[in-house]
């Protein structure tokens, strides 16, 4: 959590000084939701992250150098400098570059799991994100139902962060509860504390143990709030301040440090030297980045990355 926070801060940095383009989106107060699911996943499982998925990204096996790649447009990187920067994954290690946050990557995981099952494997999870707003899209039925039917070890993991964009929930969904969008398609639920690491890491842990031992489609809706704007574009002026001020607005990362070292996991100096460990590793690596070469669009061939010469070149150097 820590390192995803560190390196998002830069990447806000790096995007404000122009040298990022595209947008930068920060899961500052998703982090703890999201890098449960990363950390319950296992080699083997698909997991298809979203926008804010930084924390969950890294618990899976992303790194500080590919993101940075990715972002700044480097050759070198899995995207080869070709793709959005939140778009980036690797397919073949399960890790599924995102289509879009607004509930498409459900069928895509589910139409992954329904491919992994023909072939006869067994004992693997299919995991995705989402946010509140995108429970309200087509692909979030369509891909539900879906699952629901045919019994898919999917796990759904919805940041109830309170705003579809700027849009707040009661304009969003009559329904009293997003937990009950799980009900009317027989899928089963979890709630969650998505501003207490514990909490979501015990839940997760359960979810994803379901799906895997035959239990079907796990939804797990965490409630918290997004500590930032949409992007970095976004000031977040219509964020209520009553939220802000209540326990959904407490800082997920904040909630760890305080949790651990009152159990007497760690100390806060030791926090305090994670943190410099982490900015020496993500300002050491920035650096080195900036220095690779990016496409040159009058000398690329824009061939796809599935190409030969492409797919078998990567070096994580």
């Amino acid at each position: 959590m820590l390192l995803a926070r560190i390196l998002e801060e830069k990447l806000a940095s790096l995007y404000r000084a122009g040298a990022i383009h595209g947008g930068v989106f920060l899961g500052r107060g998703q982090e703890a939701l999201s890098v449960s699911v990363g950390s319950n996943l296992r080699k083997g499982d698909i997991f298809a992250p979203l926008i804010r998925d930084q924390a969950g990204r890294m618990a899976f096996g992303d790194t500080v150098l590919d993101t940075l790649r990715t972002y700044l447009g480097s050759q070198l990187g899995s995207m080869r400098g070709r793709d959005g920067n939140i778009h980036r994954g690797r397919p073949r290690e399960g890790y599924y570059a995102m289509i879009s946050h607004l509930g498409a990557m459900i069928p895509a995981v589910c139409g992954a799991l329904m491919a992994r099952r023909m072939r006869g494997e067994t004992g693997v999870v299919g995991a995705t994100c989402l946010g509140d707003g995108g429970t309200s899209t087509g692909a979030f039925h369509e891909g539900l139902n879906v699952a629901a039917v045919e019994k898919l070890p999917l796990v759904l993991v919805i940041a109830n962060n309170q705003y579809a964009y700027s849009t707040p929930s009661n304009r969003q969904f009559a329904c009293a509860d997003l937990i009950d969008k799980a009900a009317g398609y027989g899928v089963a639920s979890h709630r969650v504390d998505g501003t207490d690491l514990s909490a979501c890491l015990a839940v997760l842990g359960v979810a994803v143990r379901a799906a895997r031992e035959g239990g079907g489609p796990q939804m797990i809706v965490g409630d918290l709030l997004r500590l930032v704007g949409h992007g970095e574009h976004d000031d977040a002026s219509y964020i209520d301040p009553r939220l802000k001020a209540s326990p959904l607005g407490r800082d997920c990362v904040k909630v760890a440090e305080s949790f651990s070292i009152e159990k007497g996991w760690a100390t806060a100096e030791e926090i305090a030297a994670w943190r410099a460990e982490a900015k020496k590793e993500v300002d050491a690596t920035a650096a080195k980045v900036r220095r690779e070469v990016s496409p040159d669009p009058g000398d690329e061939e824009w061939s796809a990355i599935s190409d030969t010469r492409l797919a078998d070149n990567f070096l994580e150097a």
